[in-house]
C-alpha cells in the first residue's frame, strides 16, 4: 500500500498558520494543539501574545527559521512567521480506515478539487451527514491549510478525514477492499436518487474544470446523475456533494 504503512504527520495534524489562525486555535477549548513553530525572526508584541497564548494553554513553542515555517506551512508569504499543528482526532490514512474491523461504508472521495472553499464545505456537509469518511488524497486536491479550514466553519478540524497518496491510489486501494466507485455524471443513465447501493460504495467527486481524472474515471464501477429539471448544466461539486451525502442519509434514516 506503498506510502500507507508509515504514519505521516499529515494524518494527523491539520496545520494551521499565521497570527490569528494560530491564536484561535490556542484559545478553542474543543481543540488539542500539539504545537506552535514560531520562527527565529518573529519578534515584538505579536510573538510574545502568541507565547503567551501557548503557555496559557499548555502547548510547546519551537523555534525553526523562517525560511523553514514557510516550508512546514506550505503556503508561499502568508504564515506570518508562525504556525501550529492542530490534532485531528478523526483524521487518519485511508489504509488504516480500510484495515478497520468495521471500515466505513460509504465514503466521499476528492479528485482534482483544488478550490480550498470547495473542500471546506464538502467537509462540513458531510461531517454534518455523518458519513464515516471523505478521503483527501496529499496530491491534486487543495491542502488543509487555514482557508479549508475557515470554508468548513471549523469543522474541518473534526472531520472524518481519510488521506492517502493520490486519487489513484484510493480507487485501487478501495477496489481492492471491495468497494464500487460511483461517480456523477450528466450522463448518467441512474441518479443518486435510485441507483442500487452495495453494502461498501465510494463516491467520487471530481475537479471544477476537469470532473472526475482519466485515472480514477477507469476504475468507476457505474456513473450517476443528479436529476435538474431545470435550465442548468451542470451544480458546483460542493452543492453536489451535499445532495448527495443527504441521500445517503434520507436512505439510512
Amino acid at each position: 500500500m506503498g506510502d500507507e504503512a508509515e504514519v505521516s504527520p499529515k494524518d494527523r495534524f491539520l496545520t494551521v498558520y499565521g497570527r490569528k489562525p494560530v491564536l484561535e486555535a490556542l484559545a478553542d477549548d474543543g481543540l488539542q494543539v500539539d504545537k506552535v513553530i514560531l520562527a527565529d525572526t518573529a519578534r515584538g508584541p505579536a510573538a510574545t501574545e502568541i507565547q503567551r497564548a501557548a503557555r496559557d494553554a499548555g502547548v510547546p513553542v519551537q523555534r525553526a527559521s523562517a525560511h523553514r515555517v514557510k516550508v512546514l506551512a506550505g503556503n508561499g508569504k502568508q504564515d506570518q512567521g508562525v504556525l501550529a499543528d492542530v490534532v485531528a482526532p478523526r483524521m487518519r490514512s485511508l489504509a488504516a480506515a480500510l484495515d478497520d474491523r468495521r471500515p466505513p461504508a460509504r465514503v466521499l472521495l476528492l479528485d482534482g478539487i483544488t478550490t480550498p472553499a470547495n473542500v471546506g464545505m464538502i467537509l462540513r456537509t458531510a461531517t454534518a451527514a455523518g458519513l464515516e469518511g471523505v478521503i483527501v488524497p496529499r496530491r491534486g486536491v487543495a491542502a488543509l491549510d487555514p482557508m479549508v479550514v475557515k470554508a468548513s466553519a471549523g469543522v474541518a478540524f473534526r472531520a472524518p478525514v481519510l488521506r492517502c497518496g493520490s486519487a489513484r491510489e484510493a480507487a485501487e486501494m478501495l477496489t481492492e477492499a471491495g468497494y464500487s466507485l460511483y461517480a456523477l455524471s450528466a450522463s448518467g443513465k441512474s441518479t443518486v436518487f435510485d441507483v442500487a447501493l452495495p453494502q461498501r460504495a465510494a463516491f467520487v467527486l471530481g475537479g471544477e474544470t476537469e470532473g472526475v481524472g482519466a485515472a480514477v474515471a477507469e476504475l468507476v464501477t457505474e456513473w450517476v446523475s443528479i436529476p435538474m429539471p431545470g435550465d442548468v448544466e451542470s451544480l458546483n461539486v460542493s452543492a453536489a456533494a451535499a445532495v448527495l451525502s443527504f441521500e445517503l442519509v434520507r436512505r439510512s434514516s
